[in-house]
């Protein structure tokens, strides 16, 4: 166990290693690439106000020469860094592109530009040769050709030096940011190197069950699962406030342990409630059985009695089974539904016939406003209306009334069960839609029924894009109404028209 969190560990810190490796590598590429184009900037800046001043000091000497041609020689310019050569035109060299010399200080016709490394010094130091390269302008003035040179030597080298300087504060701040830039990133990182540790431990403790070949396999399997729900799912990712990037991130995992942990015990509990539920009907058929078995064999009376309780919980258990079956089919998303467009007012009408047949001990007052087509499945909806107004009947006394309506409102259909009953606390309001919920255990023993029926109301109502409005009051009443949207009552206008 301790080889295998100690493995898990180096392999979430060579993760972390990793991912911090990786996001260097980008920062620094990122930096390189921002400090290349500012020295590419910085270059091509230099070597234009370079020119730019050469240029101008050889247009100055230019108006010279056409103001006295003949005392060329008595020329000395800006410290001896320009020449004058007569009669000569320009060698080989490299020359400017004509674009960028007609941008140039320089106004004079048939202007020739170039640059050109010093000849006399063969086999010198590559920053010798830097430093002897020329700008020569040549250009032809009252039948002379003239050559004017500027040493961009001394330029040349200043320029070097700034921008060696330039090249050190880069490194320094390249070295710092990788320092700084690996402690940022290994603290954003830790939330996910936490996760990552928490997740391999947990893969480690069920892994290590597999081990196990003796008879404590299933007890131990058990007991991991157990602590599972019991110490992971409900645990949370904590994250500092300020890593505002990651705190989606684990509020999404939080959301999803929190549902994951709701689902399963839902789960636990309807398998609990489900068996509650069976076992019941299970030990009353059971005692009655032995009743038989013992004295009821030759007694009439109670044989009678034995059987009629048998086939009673007989069918409540068939009546559970069925409601379990469609629960079942229903989250497994089985249940198909086949819709049609009808008028609802008929299929309140067909319930409370049925309805007045079976209970003649209420008082149903009905009002419905005809006609009120919607596109759903008949039966599951007649099956949902059925439930609400089983549920009526069983919490409200004997000889008061059940008011069912169906009304247009705002576009809206709403099918509306109303009671004059015991009405719901307003805490059990939120749960009375869950699996094997009863707002009261005494009064739903003497009424009967399992807690499921209202939750397959809910599935059926839900599954057509309607919902549930409640309103309840002890000792008053309890009014449920269906609401059909107006998106679904278009829909229905729509299919009409076509």
């Amino acid at each position: 166990m301790n080889r295998k969190n100690g493995a898990s560990t180096n392999i979430t810190t060579k993760i972390r290693s990793s991912l911090v490796i990786k996001l260097n590598l980008g920062m620094m590429g990122r930096l390189l690439s921002g400090f290349l184009a500012v020295n590419v900037l910085i270059i091509l800046m230099s070597f234009f106000v370079i020119l730019w001043k050469s240029e101008e000091g050889i247009q100055d000497i230019i108006e010279i020469i056409k103001q006295s041609p003949d005392n060329i020689e008595s020329i000395y310019y800006r410290k001896g860094k320009y020449k004058i050569l007569v009669g000569e035109e320009p060698g080989k060299g490299v020359k400017l592109p004509k674009d960028i010399q007609n941008r140039l200080p320089v106004e004079i016709n048939d202007a020739k530009r170039s640059f050109k490394i010093s000849e006399t010094h063969k086999g010198m130091r590559l920053l010798d040769k830097v430093y002897s390269i020329k700008y020569i302008v040549g250009f032809p003035l009252d039948n002379s050709y003239y050559q004017i040179i500027y040493l961009l030597g001394s330029d040349l080298k200043l320029f070097l030096y700034l921008f060696s300087l330039t090249l050190i504060f880069e490194l320094l701040i390249l070295i710092g940011s990788i320092d700084k830039g690996s402690k940022a990133i290994r603290k954003t990182l830790q939330p996910i190197a936490e996760l990552a540790e928490t997740a391999k431990s947990l893969n480690a403790e069920v892994s290590s069950i597999g081990s196990k070949t003796n008879g404590t396999y299933i007890k131990d399997l058990a007991g991991v699962i157990s602590n599972i729900d019991a110490n992971r799912l409900d645990s949370h990712i904590s994250i500092d406030s300020s890593q505002d990037e990651l705190k989606d991130l684990a509020s999404a995992i939080n959301g999803m342990l929190n549902r994951i942990n709701d689902s399963y015990q839902s789960q636990v509990r309807f398998v609990s409630d489900a068996s509650h539920e069976l076992r019941t009907p299970i030990s009353v058929i059971q005692g009655y059985v032995n009743l038989l078995d013992r004295w009821g064999k030759k007694d009439e009376k109670t044989l009678q009695e034995s059987i009629d309780a048998i086939k009673s919980e007989t069918e409540n258990m068939k009546d559970l089974v069925e409601q379990l079956l469609f629960l079942a089919r229903g989250d497994n998303e089985t249940i198909q539904l086949h819709k049609e467009v009808f008028d609802s007012c008929e299929t309140m009408d067909e319930i409370i016939r049925e309805t007045q047949i079976i209970d003649n001990s209420h008082i149903f007052e009905v009002d419905i406003n005809r006609p009120a087509y919607i596109n759903a499945d008949k039966q599951l909806l007649k099956q949902a209306i059925r439930i609400l107004v089983d549920n009526s009947i069983k919490f409200t006394p004997s000889g008061d009334k059940i008011i069912l309506r169906i009304v247009k409102k705002d576009s809206n259909i709403h099918i509306v069960v109303q009671d004059t009953g015991i009405g719901i606390e307003p805490e059990a309001l939120p749960h009375i839609f869950d699996r094997f919920y009863r707002s009261d255990e005494s009064r739903a023993r003497k009424t009967g029924g399992s807690g499921l029926g209202l939750s397959i109301a809910k599935w059926i109502i839900e599954r057509h894009g309607a919902y549930f409005e409640i309103l309840s009051r002890v000792d008053i009443g309890t009014r449920i109404t269906i609401v059909f949207p107006e998106e679904v009552v278009k829909e229905v206008i729509i299919n009409e028209t076509k």
